[in-house]
C-alpha cells in the first residue's frame, strides 16, 4: 500500500501554532530504532491517533512528546515549547496525560480524590466542574475501590482534566471497559476536544479511532507507514468493499482474482475474503463461479472497509511484539 501523502486540514478558528511538532525524531535504544526519523504536526483542536502493533514505538514517541524521555536526534516542540528548560515544571500545568491503567487511592472518594489531584496545579477547574466534565455527580461521595471499571476511568480522566489542559495524552484509555462505559469516556473526550482542546490518542480500537480522531497515522518499526483521516487511509484500501464468505468444496483462488471488480484475494481455510470496487459489481459473477465450480457457500458476509481492514493490511495483523 502507497503511504499517503497530505496537507493538515484546517480547522477553522484554531492557533496557527502546532500542538505538536516533531522534526526528524529518533530514539535508539542500543541497535532497536524505537523512533526512527518522525515528522508530524498536530493542529491545535484535533485528535490525533497513533496506531500500531505493540512494540511499533507509539510508546517511546508519545513518551518524548511528554517530556519523559529525551530524543537522541531531531526537534520536539510542544505548543511551541521545548523542553529541557526551568519553565518546565510550569509549563506541565497546560498538558495532561491519562494512562492505561491509573493507581488511585482506594480509600479517598471521587471528590476527595479529585480535590488532591487539583492541589498539584496552579491552575485549573474548580472540582464541582471537573466532576460535572467526567459526568460524576453521582459517584461524588463514593469510595475510590467501590467504583466500577468505567468509572475508574473517568474519575482518572477526571484527574488529568482538572487542571484545564491544552493538550491531553491518552494511552488506550478505554481498554478493557465494556461498550456502555467505552461509550461514556468517548463522550468526555469529545466534549473536552468541542472545548478547544487538542488530544493525542494511542489505542488498538479501531472504531474508537475512527469515532475521535481527525486524523490517525499507521506506525510500525518506529515510523509511519500512512497518515491521514480515517475515510481517506480507508480509501486507499484496494477495494472499499468486502465479501467475507466459507466454502466447502474447492474453488480456484485465480479464478476468484479474476472476477468483476476483485482488487485483492485472501484465503484463511475455506473462508475467503474479497477486497472489491462493488459487492453490486462481484457478488452475481461470484456466486456463478462457486456454482460452476460445484462448490457451496456456507456462509456469506458482506460490509464496508473499515480502518481496521487499514491497519490489518499494513501491519499483517500484528498486535503483539515479534
Amino acid at each position: 500500500m502507497e503511504i499517503i501523502k497530505e496537507e493538515i486540514p484546517a480547522l477553522t478558528g484554531k492557533s496557527e501554532t502546532p500542538a505538536v511538532r516533531c522534526i526528524g525524531v529518533r530514539k535508539y535504544f542500543r541497535a532497536v530504532h524505537a523512533v526512527d526519523g518522525i515528522d508530524l504536526e498536530v493542529r491545535t483542536g484535533e485528535c490525533f491517533g497513533l496506531l500500531g502493533p505493540n512494540g511499533a514505538g507509539k510508546t517511546t514517541l508519545v513518551e518524548v512528546m511528554e517530556g519523559l524521555t529525551r530524543a537522541d536526534e531531531g526537534i520536539v516542540e510542544i505548543l511551541g515549547y521545548r523542553w529541557g528548560s526551568r519553565d518546565d515544571r510550569a509549563f506541565r500545568d497546560r498538558i495532561a496525560v491519562q494512562l492505561q491503567e491509573t493507581e488511585l487511592a482506594d480509600k479517598l472518594t471521587v471528590e476527595e480524590t479529585l480535590r488532591l489531584f487539583r492541589s498539584f496545579f496552579t491552575r485549573g477547574h474548580t472540582v464541582d466542574e471537573v466532576i460535572k466534565l467526567g459526568e460524576l455527580e453521582e459517584k461524588r461521595n463514593e469510595r475510590v475501590h467501590k467504583l466500577s471499571g468505567g468509572t475508574k476511568q473517568r474519575l482518572a480522566l477526571a484527574c488529568a482534566l482538572v487542571s484545564n489542559p491544552e493538550l491531553l495524552f491518552l494511552d488506550e484509555p478505554t481498554t478493557g471497559l465494556d461498550p456502555q462505559a467505552r461509550a461514556r469516556v468517548w463522550a468526555v473526550v469529545e466534549d473536552f476536544k468541542l472545548g478547544g482542546g487538542t488530544v493525542m490518542l494511542t489505542t488498538h480500537y479501531m472504531e474508537e479511532a475512527t469515532r475521535l480522531c481527525n486524523r490517525v497515522a499507521i506506525m510500525d518499526h518506529g515510523r509511519f507507514l500512512a497518515i491521514g483521516t480515517p475515510g481517506e487511509l480507508i480509501a486507499s484500501l484496494n477495494g472499499r468493499e468486502i465479501i467475507e464468505f466459507r466454502v466447502l468444496g474447492e474453488l480456484d483462488q485465480e479464478l476468484l482474482a479474476g472476477l468483476p471488480g476483485v482488487k485483492a484475494v485472501e484465503r484463511k481455510n475455506e473462508s475467503y475474503s474479497l477486497k472489491v470496487l462493488s459487492i453490486d459489481v462481484t457478488l452475481h459473477a461470484l456466486l456463478n463461479a462457486v456454482d460452476k465450480s460445484h462448490a457451496r457457500i456456507d456462509r456469506l458476509l458482506t460490509r464496508q472497509a473499515t480502518l481496521e481492514d487499514v491497519f490489518m493490511s499494513m501491519t499483517g495483523g500484528r498486535l503483539t511484539d515479534e
